[in-house]
């Protein structure tokens, strides 16, 4: 499955996945309802937190001038572990992740719920760990010392 690391790029795996949902949750006659209370304020808040995380993630990127470029990360120019990425390795795989979930509680449906939860080990797999070891290579201890002291997603 070699093939299809940092071939795809993470908004089309996330436009996939939210497609998906939105069609399980529509074909599925509801038999799968989710009732979530004040899911507009659920789903309201999820898609601002998402919004904060994934701008103030390519903001970090653009301050260090290094690419934001998912599909090429051997065009990285250091390792920025500053602001958000303080706190998170993936800021704007995780604000995918959030619009997603946020996504899910729109529709109230538990299968498309379960759906947004099989973006993470995807990401995992064929974007975040080529990721790492291409940085690895590149960086070496320093992007070391940086996986070991902030997590991946959060």
């Amino acid at each position: 499955m070699k093939a299809l690391e940092l071939k795809i790029p993470p908004v089309l795996v996330f436009l996939f996945v939210a497609a998906s949902m939105y069609f399980v949750a529509r074909y599925d006659n509801g038999w799968l309802y989710t009732y979530i209370p004040l899911k507009s304020v659920w789903a309201a808040g999820l898609f601002i937190i998402s919004g904060f995380i994934g701008v103030s993630g390519v903001l970090e990127f653009r301050k260090a001038q290094t690419t934001v470029d998912p599909t090429k990360p051997d065009k990285a120019s250091c390792v920025v572990d500053s602001g958000i990425f303080s706190k998170t390795r993936n800021p704007m795989y995780l604000a995918l992740f959030v619009l997603l979930l946020s996504w899910g509680f729109w529709l109230e449906d538990g299968l498309a719920l379960t759906l947004c939860w099989l973006f993470i080990p995807y990401m995992n797999r064929f974007q975040i760990k080529p990721e790492e070891r291409v940085l690895e290579a590149m960086f070496g201890e320093p992007y070391k010392q940086y996986k070991d002291k902030v997590r991946r997603w959060v």
